[in-house]
């Protein structure tokens, strides 16, 4: 079954469950300046679970593509990606475990409604409890699976694993369900239960996954092997979370008034199940971008284990990569840019080891675009020269490198500030420094002392992102909400002075300043800045509504109503219009609004309150990349 196939009958069958179909959010989180990227299928959604009402309702599913820079370095063995679409299923406080464990079950193995596996190779996990919080194990989960593998005439035995403290000594033991600790099987924002604060939600999880039964477990990983395993005999498919508890203030844990389900399954994991195929990278669209490269690359996939690491990285990394791009980030030495200049960048140096032509690259992100476009049509725009053109500066980069590592050539070693030099100013990769160090007969580097220095940057790194992130629109606060309705005073001003071809293109508001990003090719000269300072101090004397409607995606889009690109929408969307002055809930007058956009809120009630926090000023306008300008603006 295909990618397409395997989605389709996914959103299917819940919807026959009366769940309501949201289209994915973007990889670039909008107004949550919490975190770079959207990294799991529940993080758009975490208002919702944590009480907001959603307005497709109390039963929701989606496929969400996700992006983990983390996994940078995972990438090259058969399972581990950056980039991929996480297929998810809510209950906000509508159905609970009987129902979930059910329906995903029925959809692993149903043939006609779902993808028809084997429930012989399915194993399952469920939470063992947490004696030092009261915390009670999950019966009730181990309970259900057992009544579902005994309909399908599959024995299931329960064993209980325990912690990973124990080394997981005690193994598979003929069991098909399996109790872990809250490592493995509890979820909550802040990790395990005593790692809580008081009024924090969390709950129990239940694992699926899927054997390979042509791989024998390997004893590195322990002497066990176990469906947590990291010998690759098992397959993590599908994870349902039930936020079940809320802990309180004596430390205790209270049952949630209204409990929620959070269910998360890869979509590539479930594909290479249902081919029962142990490498992902030769299912669905990797499988296709593989193929792509071997046509121009020479050597084969599988002619040696470098090579096939090459493959796999290319193709990750590059489609990671155009979905990046899709949604807006563009390669720089900053925030999410950096971490696409390094995905390109890696690759460039794996295309090379596989002897791909220079530019051949770019060539890819068409074949991902054929792959995804009917359920991503953000990828339809050709945009290959972005990836074209940071090669270009890479290689003339190298070129610049490979000159300043000749330098060392005659003293046999490398230094860790030479080292650190040659990643941070030149961008090679860790293992370039290494390999190209080797066959110059350089055999000593500085390891310790060059990891010494980059955990000291990344730790200035984090610290800056942490102040530059302090109290974001998550909290809602008063300044927050004024600087985000200021945001859309001054996209429109933007608009007005500078032309209708700005559009945004990303934003950061916290309490103290709002940022925009914006399609414009040329720096504002000082009267631009200034008239648009003006028009927005004009807007907020003039004390206009801001008046939120629900209507049809069609009709606000008939409206003009500003959105962000290549972004899915529901069929049914929130929208903010800013005046006229006689504007009204009952009779917004779209038609003559000020502004109007597709938005999610929270925004104050009438521009005036923003004279509270000050009057209007640009700070800072400044280029991002080619073609994007930004704005960094406060109230004061």
């Amino acid at each position: 079954m295909t990618l397409d196939e395997v989605r389709a009958k996914y959103l299917a069958f819940f919807k026959e469950q009366g769940h309501a179909i949201i289209p994915s959010s973007s990889l670039v989180p909008q107004n949550d300046p919490t975190t770079l990227f959207t990294g799991s299928g529940m993080q758009p959604l975490v208002p919702y679970l944590l009480g907001k009402n959603h307005p497709a309702g109390s039963r929701l599913v989606d496929s969400q593509k996700c992006f983990r820079s983390m996994d940078i370095e995972e990438v090259g063995d058969n399972r581990h990606t950056t980039f991929f679409e996480m297929l998810g299923n809510w209950s906000l406080g509508d159905y609970f475990k009987q129902e979930q464990l059910r329906w995903f079950f029925t959809f692993l193995t149903d043939k006609e409604k779902g993808i028809g596996l084997d429930p012989a190779r399915l194993y399952v996990t469920a939470f063992i409890g947490d004696k030092a919080n009261n915390v009670p194990q999950d019966t009730e989960s181990a309970e259900l699976w057992q009544k579902l593998f005994s309909e399908k005439g599959v024995e299931a035995n329960v064993v209980e694993i325990g912690s990973e403290a124990n080394g997981y000594t005690v193994g598979m033991q003929g069991g098909r369900i399996f109790y872990y600790d809250a490592k493995k099987n509890w979820w909550s924002r802040a990790g395990v239960p005593e790692n809580m604060p008081a009024g924090e939600p969390g709950g129990p999880d239940s694992e699926v996954f899927y054997e390979f039964t042509d791989i024998e477990h390997d004893p590195k990983w322990g002497a066990q092997c176990h469906p947590n395993c990291d010998c690759g005999r098992f397959l993590e498919i599908g994870n349902s979370v039930f936020m079940q508890y809320i802990k309180q203030e004596d430390g205790s844990f209270a049952l949630l008034p209204k409990q929620n389900v959070d269910f998360g399954g890869g979509l590539e994991r479930i594909v290479a199940a249902s081919e029962n195929s142990s490498d992902i990278f030769k299912t669905g669209t990797l499988h296709v971008l593989v193929e792509h490269i071997q046509k121009s690359a020479a050597v084969a996939y599988n002619s040696s284990k470098e090579a096939t690491a090459a493959y796999r990285i290319i193709a990750d990394h590059v489609r990671a990569a155009s979905f990046l791009i899709a949604d807006g980030v563009l390669p720089s030495n900053t925030d999410r840019g950096y971490f696409l200049r390094r995905l390109l960048r890696r690759s460039v140096r794996y295309a090379d080891k596989l002897g791909l032509p220079a530019g051949y690259l770019a060539s890819l992100y068409a074949t991902v675009g054929q792959q995804y476009a009917n359920h991503y049509p953000e990828l339809e725009e050709d945009k290959h020269e972005i990836i074209a053109t940071e090669e270009a500066k890479f290689r003339e980069t190298l070129a610049r490198g490979m000159k300043e590592l000749e330098r060392f050539v005659g003293q046999g070693s490398l230094s860790a500030q030479d080292a650190y030099q040659l990643v941070t100013t030149y961008g090679f990769p860790l293992e370039l420094v290494i390999e190209e160090a080797g066959e110059r007969g350089i055999k000593q580097i500085d390891m310790d002392g060059f990891k010494e220095l980059l955990k000291q940057h990344q730790d200035l790194s984090r610290a800056g992102s942490e102040q530059k992130f302090k109290g974001g629109l998550a909290d809602t606060s008063e300044a927050t909400t004024r600087l985000h309705t200021a945001h859309h005073l001054l996209l429109k001003a933007l608009q007005t002075v500078l032309g209708p071809h700005v559009k945004q293109r990303g934003s950061n508001i916290t309490q103290e300043r709002l940022r925009i990003d914006f399609s414009h090719g040329e720096k504002m000269t000082d009267e631009q800045k200034a008239e648009v300072e003006r028009i927005v101090n004009e807007k907020i004397k003039e004390d206009i509504p801001m008046i939120r409607s629900e209507m049809a995606k069609e009709e606000a889009e008939k409206l003009g109503a500003e959105h962000e690109f290549g972004a899915k929408y529901p069929d049914r969307v929130s929208v903010y219009s800013l005046g006229p002055k006689e504007a009204t809930e009952d009779n917004p007058m779209h038609e003559q609004a000020f502004s109007i956009e597709f938005c999610g809120g929270p925004h104050v009630a009438h521009t005036g309150e923003l004279a509270q926090s000050g009057v209007f000023k640009i700070q800072k306008e400044e280029a991002v990349s080619a073609g994007v300008r930004r704005i960094r603006a406060v109230l004061q």
